[in-house]
């Protein structure tokens, strides 16, 4: 007990040793077997014989030809030939037959297509409704088709005539009036080129109305 102390626990008896097969699981007692399902006929003797001598009255040659006569004959499955060889094929589902057109809702658009363009078509309504009325409220103007391109064609003229102007400058600049006549006419040139670009693509335009 020098370094671990007294013990805590109860030191086990020496007489309690492990002993062979101590460990090992008992099987469950031995139970007679019992059998549930029936038992299968058994098998014939050599010496039995089948009954012989049975016979049927019903004439099955008149009886299969009676009912091919009376029967509906039957149509021959359509097939088609790709090779010269003689490969057929299943016409039905080739997609050479016009199949879904014969239908009778071949080409009328479905009712839940219709439904949503409804939905769709009132929304754009309520929407259009709705920016009218903020327009009126803002006072917008917009712009018909001749003023846009009147408005356009004004732009790009005074662009021409900014880029002439540009063009007439100096090669050296050598003065600082120069540097800011030449920066000047650049910001002009690229406010227009943005101009003439939200005018061509945007084809309906509001503009503020002055009070």
């Amino acid at each position: 007990m020098k370094t671990m102390g007294p013990a805590k626990l109860e030191v086990p008896s020496p007489k309690d040793f492990l002993k062979k097969h101590s460990k090992e699981k008992t099987l469950p007692p031995k139970k007679k077997f019992e059998r549930n399902e029936p038992r299968k006929p058994p098998v014939p003797l050599r010496t039995d014989h089948p009954v012989m001598g049975i016979q049927s009255e019903k004439n099955f040659i008149n009886t299969n030809a009676a009912d091919v006569i009376m029967g509906v004959a039957k149509k021959p499955k359509p097939v088609y030939v790709d090779k010269r060889t003689g490969d057929k094929h299943d016409l039905e589902t080739s997609g050479l037959v016009p199949k879904y057109i014969n239908k009778k809702g071949y080409g009328v658009t479905p009712e839940y297509i219709r439904k949503r363009n409804e939905e769709v078509k009132k929304a754009q309504e309520e929407y259009d409704n709705y920016i009218q009325e903020n327009l009126r409220e803002a006072a917008m103007k917009r712009l018909s088709d001749e003023e846009r391109v009147a408005v356009l064609q004004g732009l790009k003229k005074n662009w021409e005539e900014v880029h002439k102007e540009f063009q007439s400058l100096s090669v050296f600049i050598d003065s600082i009036p120069k540097k800011i006549r030449k920066q000047k006419l650049e910001e002009e040139m690229k406010q227009l080129e943005h101009d003439i670009g939200v005018l061509e693509k945007h084809k309906i335009i509001y503009i503020a109305n002055k009070q």
